[in-house]
């Protein structure tokens, strides 16, 4: 049987991937750097803090995994695109990387951010548009994209890099967009936005959890973009929620100002998803927004 070793596992998407895992047959060991109220019995978890790199040779050593997903990071909404602490990232990530190879490790996923492109472009193509990040964030996702791609070419490790767009879905944290949006409207509470024209490629997230997992278990090489292909204006998420839950009036866009680096358009050329890795996304961003306001008035509730 394959072993996987998932990093992030208790996080937005890593939460997400371990029935997709558990489903494909792999023996799961999960990490996590807290401890675990709801570990399941099909899953060894691991409290490891992985910014402690020299905890990292021990836990490949001990697991020795033959498969490797890595979403662990630091993306805290508010500040994460400037917090130093994505340097530290790159440094345990690397870590993390050798160790898997000189283990024995056989297939490894990294993942990667829109953050990467440069944005002035728009539409975002793995081998077209070139990477320029602007923030500090993608800049640190980039090197360490930069690094793993020429460690994993001078090794021959088989070896993908994931790069997520805007997910969204249960377990996200709740000062970003969709659940700002689901959780002021649903506590009858103004929910204030920019002005909403930036067009953004969403994804549900248990789409994205599901082809990344399939990456991880193909012989696909390289950066593949894992989103939907679909430019969205955030406007039209907000009005789309606020009509489920009849909160028109409390929508109020152009209270605040966008963000600097708010271009008007990022969306992503999915050709390798679709026609190499052979996935398409099961649920539409109407269905996908209807199962995440089910998650967050259950959350509300407790």
């Amino acid at each position: 049987m394959s072993k996987v070793l998932i990093t992030g596992a208790t996080g937005f998407i890593g939460s997400h991937c371990l029935l997709p895992l558990l489903a494909k047959g792999f023996e799961v060991h999960a990490i996590s750097s807290q401890p675990c109220k709801h570990q399941s019995a099909d899953v060894v978890w691991h409290q490891v803090n992985l910014l402690d790199v020299e905890t990292i040779a021990k836990l490949i050593f001990t697991v020795q995994p033959t498969h490797l997903l890595h979403l662990a990071w630091y993306v805290l909404p508010g500040n994460a695109s400037s917090a130093i602490e994505s340097f530290y990232w790159v440094q345990a990530s690397l870590e993390l990387l050798k160790q898997f190879h000189e283990q024995g490790g056989e297939r490894v996923v990294f993942v990667g951010s829109d953050y990467e492109y440069d944005w002035n472009y728009g539409y975002c193509s793995e081998v077209v548009t070139p990477r320029n990040p602007s923030t500090f964030y993608g800049a640190c996702k980039n090197s360490l994209f930069s690094l793993f791609e020429a460690y994993t070419h001078r090794t021959g490790l088989s070896a993908a890099w994931a790069r997520f767009f805007s997910p969204y879905g249960a377990n996200e944290h709740p000062q970003r967009l969709v659940p700002t949006a689901i959780c002021s409207l649903l506590k009858r509470e103004p929910a204030r936005f920019s002005h909403g024209k930036q067009m953004r490629d969403f994804l549900y997230v248990e789409d994205g959890a599901d082809a990344v997992v399939e990456l991880l278990s193909s012989p696909i090489t390289g950066a593949i973009n894992i989103a939907s292909g679909q430019p969205t204006a955030l406007k039209t998420v907000i009005s789309t929620i606020a009509s489920k839950l009849d909160g028109e009036d409390l929508v109020l866009l152009g209270a605040i100002p966008p963000r600097p680096n708010d271009t008007p358009l990022v969306v992503a050329d999915i050709r390798r998803l679709t026609e190499e890795l052979g996935w398409k996304p099961k649920y539409s961003l109407d269905t996908g927004l209807d199962k995440t306001i089910e998650w967050w008035q259950a959350q509300l509730k407790h």
